[in-house]
């Protein structure tokens, strides 16, 4: 298979598949290595790009997704009668950004850290797919772990968690505010 065929069979299979692939699976079915599948994934984003598609191809951690340019979203919207996802809370976001930097983290881990329940936001970031379900703790009651997902790395435009921006190391106080007059010493023009 050449390179032009190569890159004809992956837009295929992603257009086809709709959700993230992993580079794995794809380079298992083509029967070809992943350093292979790899270039052809790099050479079909750039020819997208290239040609101003109205398609992009979006790298999820090890995982590969064609999805529609930004730009085109709200013409795709209308023609679909689709309608907008409702904005995330506060609360969400703040759920959303603990589980993300402490991940995998239980439900309490969470509500340790907001210090509310947060069992409502972690159902809807679940049902909206931004979080899943990562496995089970071995402690008493088997609590649950979550971590996010790749439809939150494609909702916030990054590949992997590494480029999250960084946490700052310490939070310093600020210095208070003094409301005092000068002293006499201080304002003094020099004549004694």
């Amino acid at each position: 298979m050449n390179q032009q065929e190569l890159q004809g069979a992956l837009e295929a299979i992603l257009f086809a598949a709709g959700d993230p692939l992993p580079v794995k699976r794809i380079a298992a079915a083509l029967e070809l290595p992943e350093s292979d599948i790899d270039a052809a994934v790099n050479s079909l984003k750039e020819a997208l790009d290239q040609r101003q598609s109205g398609l992009v191809l979006k790298r999820l951690g090890d995982q590969v997704q064609l999805c529609t340019r930004t730009e085109f979203s709200e013409p795709v919207r209308q023609v679909l009668a689709m309608k907008k996802n409702t904005p995330l809370s506060g609360a969400a976001f703040e759920v959303l950004a603990v589980i993300a930097y402490n991940q995998p983290v239980t439900k309490a881990f969470v509500e340790q850290v907001r210090g509310v329940d947060c069992s409502g936001v972690i159902m809807s970031l679940t049902q909206k797919g931004l979080i899943e379900e990562k496995g089970r703790l071995d402690l008493p009651g088997r609590p649950i772990v979550y971590g996010t997902t790749p439809a939150f790395l494609r909702c916030f435009c990054i590949e992997s968690l590494e480029e999250l921006p960084p946490l700052p190391e310490k939070e310093v106080p600020e210095a208070p505010e003094t409301d005092e007059e000068p002293t006499s010493d201080e304002t003094s023009d020099g004549i004694n």
